[in-house]
């Protein structure tokens, strides 16, 4: 049975997080991903009685989520959190609207400083890579999308693949798998709610209970080096509901 990872953004409407890891637990958990709201101003005790609450509950972290901000402008900050929390894999989550770039060459010099802000993660034995969400499949004027030119400006870069986000941005989710499934280390897995469904949700679904191939997903990423599959929804009405069912599905895959 592939373990099973949880986005705690998902929960982050339901604190405290103490009252979530439980049941994560029981419902066959074996790790959580972290996001960079959760450590950015927490000083190293409150890091640490985290990382002993995780402990408690026979869960690990990882997987991190950390601002560009943070991974630039103090990557031993950063690295220290990773440490303290076991992380062994970060992924730059997103890029504001304002400061995205708008032609082809933008985006491959957007590569190039991702790699550049990895550098000192890689050195230190982390995995690095670029979590997607719709905006990186759009077409550029000379006809490629953001997530080619991140590839080519960052040639060691991994990828946290959020498909449901590429389905979102209009794209095929499995010719991205077969076309960079080799850079694939993480995978968000997260449902599309059918059209006009769950509008209070954002218009996701549980894990298995939407429109997103995940079965299908799910063999073809069997052929690649995939190390951590994790649970998201970005606005869950019921958190319970979203924990249980969700791996519940996955494991059914």
């Amino acid at each position: 049975m592939t373990d099973l990872g949880f986005q705690l953004y998902s929960a982050r409407n339901f604190q405290p997080f103490s009252l979530i890891f439980p049941k994560l637990k029981a419902a066959g958990y074996t790790h959580v991903e972290g996001y960079g709201a959760m450590y950015a101003s927490a000083d190293d005790a409150a890091l640490k009685a985290l990382r002993d609450d995780l402990d408690a509950n026979d869960l690990t972290m990882p997987t991190g989520h950390f601002g560009l901000d943070l991974l630039e402008s103090d990557p031993q900050k950063a690295l220290s959190i990773a440490r303290t929390l076991g992380v062994k894999a970060i992924y730059c989550p997103y890029l504001l609207p304002d400061q995205r770039p708008s032609d082809a060459a933008g985006w491959f010099a957007f590569g190039q400083r991702l790699e550049n802000a990895g550098k000192p993660f890689v050195d230190a034995g982390l995995l690095f890579g670029w979590h997607n969400h719709d905006f990186e499949f759009a077409t550029l004027p000379d006809g490629s999308t953001p997530q080619e030119q991140i590839f080519a400006g960052g040639p060691s870069l991994t990828w946290e693949a959020d498909l449901a986000w590429v389905v979102r941005g209009k794209a095929d989710p499995l010719a991205w798998v077969e076309s960079y499934g080799k850079r694939i280390t993480a995978v968000h897995v997260k449902d599309i709610a059918p059209v006009g469904e769950n509008k209070d949700e954002d218009g996701w679904a549980d894990v298995g209970h939407g429109t997103v191939d995940w079965k299908g997903l799910v063999a073809a990423l069997e052929r690649y080096n995939v190390q951590y599959y994790v649970v998201e929804h970005d606005n869950p009405s019921d958190i319970d509901r979203l924990i249980t069912r969700s791996a519940a599905s996955f494991h059914s895959f």
